[in-house]
């Protein structure tokens, strides 16, 4: 690929000064706290809109191999890896009402996959199925996740609204005793916890939110009887609504372009813009498509990740918006100094580039300025969007830009910002999800181990796993997250991996005779050096950028935080770990007994 940032000039020290200042902007003292979840604030904004209210089914009494906790793309591929080991007597648990996982949540106007669909829809070549375009809108993947389910017969094993309330090792049976919202008591050899990182909402904790007499609801959840409309329909019962919306991220990127289309009046509340690069989306060519030679996916899923890590292949074969900005420079080893101040030279260009293209859509020149991204390409997920930019050109659509600072509260008649009440009739939160929470928070429920001790209690001074899936205290339980393990711009890549790894891994242990696995504290320990060794400039990186969820909202890390992170490394680095450890054969680092 030629060099991407040609004819762009910058000053180093001039962006460094810029950077540290929009940093210093944004600092605060309450970090993660300035979040809440939904049910600790508001349980109305939890509720699922999309299930049937008055589903019932009789509890179940049964044992079984595997429960599954989760029914989005990591749950599916790992019901899917299981048979594809021979592995049938397994169930997934599922909180909502159908297959999906996020692409169930997520239905909001606009939304779609900003990772190319050849390359994130998994098992496409299994399947037969053609994406439509070449980056799918949500109602397709949720469909494609439906479609996925009857291929592979995963609705047999399926229990949805339906919520695990405990989960306890029993050690005289070597086996997991599993209680549900719906009666269920299922005994399970092995339990995978699958839940996934983009589901749990979180809104941002502004005073007086709680007094707001309008319309209220996370993007996630989206009221569909108060707009109008549907995730393929125009809003129709906005035009005369005063809409504010809160958040700039990846998923108001994507709705503001609709709520600009039907709202009345728009406020988009930014306390942090994003960088948003060119999508160009089109119809999928089914001639190019079934032309592809099988194993094509998997080679275009490698390759992308590649790209997009700094290992710069022969050959782009997915050459999108997203190769072109991470290509140079992302995850490469620091050499030398020289080296890294390439890097860094070749971030500021990229960026620069991202905030030129601003100028050349904005007619407002003060607009224009608000909406200019200054921090590294890798503080914040990069967006990709032909209409967002756009939007502000519109009449009707108001940036509030906050200066860093956020809102300063809520009335019962609209937003305050800077002194200035912006009233508004109805609120959007596009305020994401919880990443960085602690994980039994994220699923739902606390998993108890041997001796009676929680992960909560286990995991009070930091996590503790071998490769983010086994975790000693805990037999017979894997875990597919983030925490301590891979990550990927293409995140079911990761998950796809995961999954397979954790079902040949259950194979192998019944190959072998074993009661139980998990991993010795000396492994674990080992595994966190690697996680260390592994992160390179990244400390120093992450300490330039402005708040968000990558580096925890610039919370200071104590003792319990900074085990928390992921493999640094590239994802394919990561897979390999994997790949030896069940190689291996014996299973270094874990501790098993037989039986």
């Amino acid at each position: 690929m030629a060099e991407q940032n040609e004819g762009i000039e910058v000053s180093v020290e001039e962006l460094r000064a810029k950077y540290a200042q929009e940093q210093l902007k944004r600092l605060r003292t309450d970090g993660l706290k300035q979040f809440s979840g939904l049910k600790e604030q508001f349980e109305e904004l939890d509720q699922d809109p999309y299930a049937d209210p008055n589903f019932t089914r009789d509890a179940i009494v049964e044992e079984t191999e595997v429960v599954i906790v989760g029914g989005g793309f990591a749950g599916m591929l790992t019901g899917v890896d299981l048979q594809n080991q021979g592995i049938t007597n397994f169930r997934i648990v599922e909180k909502g009402g159908d297959f999906g996982g996020t692409w169930y949540w997520n239905r909001y106007p606009g939304c779609m996959c900003d990772v190319e669909s050849y390359t994130y829809l998994p098992l496409l070549e299994e399947t037969g199925y053609m994406p439509t375009e070449r980056y799918a809108s949500a109602p397709e993947i949720f469909e494609y996740c439906q479609l996925l389910g009857r291929t592979f017969n995963l609705y047999d094993h399926a229990l949805f609204q339906t919520i695990i309330n405990g989960a306890v090792w029993d050690d005289s049976a070597n086996r997991w005793n599993i209680t549900t919202s719906r009666g269920d008591k299922i005994s399970s050899k092995y339990i995978v916890i699958a839940g996934g990182i983009l589901h749990k909402p979180k809104v941002p904790g502004i005073p007086g939110i709680e007094n707001f007499k309008g319309r209220m609801f996370h993007t996630s959840r989206w009221d569909y009887d108060y707009t109008g409309g549907g995730p393929r329909e125009f809003m129709d019962k906005l035009g005369d609504k005063r809409v504010g919306i809160i958040g700039t991220g990846a998923t108001a990127i994507q709705a503001v372009p609709k709520l600009a289309e039907a709202a009345g009046e728009l406020f988009v509340f930014q306390r942090t813009p994003s960088a948003v690069g060119v999508r160009n989306n089109g119809k999928t060519d089914e001639a190019w498509f079934k032309s592809l030679k099988p194993g094509w996916q998997q080679e275009r899923i490698v390759n992308f990740t590649k790209a997009v890590t700094g290992e710069m292949p022969d050959v782009d074969l997915v050459n999108d918006g997203w190769t072109d900005v991470m290509w140079r420079n992302t995850q490469a080893t620091v050499e030398s100094p020289e080296h890294l101040a390439e890097m860094e030279l070749s971030d500021f260009k990229t960026m620069e580039k991202l905030r030129r293209r601003v100028d050349t859509i904005i007619e407002d020149p003060e607009t224009a300025a608000k909406l200019k991204a200054y921090y590294g390409k890798n503080c914040k997920r990069v967006c990709f969007h032909d209409d967002y930019l756009p939007s502000f050109n519109k009449p009707n659509v108001n940036l509030v830009d906050t200066d860093g600072k956020g809102i300063e509260r809520v009335t019962e008649t609209g937003v305050v910002v800077g002194g200035v009440e912006y009233p508004v009739d109805c609120l959007v939160f596009a305020s994401g999800f919880e990443v960085n929470t602690d994980l039994d928070a994220r699923v739902g429920f606390d998993p108890v181990g041997r001796g009676g001790v929680s992960l909560n209690e286990s995991w009070s001074t930091g996590a503790h796993t071998l490769h983010g899936v086994l975790s000693g205290g805990f037999p017979n339980m894997m875990v597919i997250s983030l925490v301590q393990a891979g990550f990927g711009t293409n995140f079911v890549h990761f998950l796809g991996r995961s999954a397979r790894h954790v079902a040949e891994l259950i194979k192998a242990c019944n190959d072998q005779g074993i009661a139980t696995i998990e991993a010795t504290p000396e492994a674990e320990d080992g595994w966190l050096m690697v996680l260390y060794s592994v992160i390179g400039n990244g400390a120093e990186y992450v300490a330039t950028c402005t708040p968000g969820y990558y580096n925890n909202e610039m919370s200071v890390p104590d003792e319990k935080a900074a085990k928390g992170l992921v493999y640094a490394g590239s994802l394919l680095d990561y897979h390999a770990h994997l790949d030896e450890f069940r190689a291996a054969g014996d299973f270094p680092g874990a501790l098993v007994t037989k039986g």
